[in-house]
């Protein structure tokens, strides 16, 4: 195994988040509507939405009722998606029979790719839209921790590099060429890794439990050492070495933020990997059981299906997703 940086700050546990990260399955749409309209995106379990306004104002509201006005050039992710709506207009007055309502179904189609929507009869409202698989890789459980409605805001102020790529969306948004499509689809990708990386360096917002690591240089070695090394045969002496404390001292700090034990956290993290590399990355069961440390088949198979509720073999055939309602178990 390879040996680890002399030390790992919080910041190293962020790189760590964002090289993980991916957004999977990806629908995007260009949508462009003339006032007074709604667009309405329903609940869709798992799947997150970006959204670019390459021509606004448009008034976003969220899954909790919160009103966000999203000018020219404003980015938002919504890590968890949920019930939300785009709008003209956010009084209700608007809320009427003469506005403009396309759904999910409208803007979230089963195929994949970018296509167009229009309803326009006059100014117009220009959109970029994205519906994806919001995948964290080993650090999924942190999607949980994170705002309903994640927007670019004062990320602008601190990362001025983010304007090159909002303009680039918005020109590519404004006059599709051969090829938008993926290039649009690249920038949502980088600007949702600023997004997230903005979040996890102001703190995490109000947000406890796991994301605590993120502020504990001594713990945060831990976890970037678990991460980067999942299919080592970590002890819980070798684990409260990384942070420089005892055995005891270590797994209670563990236990207290991140709610589980640290062998347990590797079981799951683990298992969490599988699953992506079995369904996203299509790697054999005997390959992915070897990455992951297991001495046989049988041994990753056992664990496998005591965490994820049913054998590896099961998810071949599955998207990307699928395996989330995971049963809680001991390592």
């Amino acid at each position: 195994m390879s040996n680890l940086l002399p030390s790992a700050a919080p910041h190293d546990l962020a790189s760590e988040l964002l090289l993980g990260m991916r957004l999977v399955g990806v629908q995007y749409r260009r949508i462009e509507v003339s006032a007074p309209f709604g667009l309405a995106f329903g609940e869709e379990p798992g799947r997150a939405q970006f959204h670019f306004v390459a021509r606004g104002p448009v008034f976003l509201r969220s899954p909790d009722g919160t009103v966000h006005r999203l000018d020219t050039s404003a980015a938002v992710l919504l890590p968890r998606g949920g019930a939300h709506h785009l709008l003209s207009d956010p009084e209700p007055k608007h809320a009427c029979k003469d506005v403009t309502t396309l759904s999910a179904t409208d803007l979230c189609p089963t195929v994949r790719g970018c296509a167009d929507i229009g309803v326009c009869h006059g100014d117009s409202t220009l959109v970029f839209s994205g519906c994806m698989e919001f995948d964290l890789g080993g650090m999924q459980s942190l999607v949980a921790a994170m705002p309903e409605a994640m927007l670019v805001g004062t990320l602008l102020e601190r990362n001025p590099e983010l304007c090159a790529m909002l303009d680039a969306m918005e020109r590519e948004s404004l006059s599709p060429r051969a090829g938008s499509a993926g290039i649009l689809a690249r920038l949502a990708d980088v600007v949702s890794a600023f997004i997230v990386r903005g979040w996890v360096e102001c703190g995490c917002g109000d947000a406890t439990g796991w994301v605590e690591a993120l502020r504990d240089p001594r713990l945060g070695k831990v976890l970037v050492a678990l991460h980067r090394e999942p299919g080592r045969h970590w002890t819980v002496a070798e684990l409260a070495a990384q942070m420089d404390s005892s055995r005891s001292v270590f797994a209670e700090r563990f236990l207290a933020v991140t709610g589980m034990t640290p062998l347990r956290y590797l079981t799951e993290l683990r298992m969490r990997l599988a699953a992506q590399w079995l369904t996203r990355d299509r790697e054999p069961i005997e390959s992915v059981a070897y990455k992951l440390g297991y001495g046989s088949l049988a041994a990753f198979s056992r664990a496998f299906k005591r965490v994820v509720g049913r054998p590896p073999g099961a998810l071949r055939g599955h998207a990307p997703g699928e395996t989330r309602n995971a049963k809680e178990s001991t390592a």
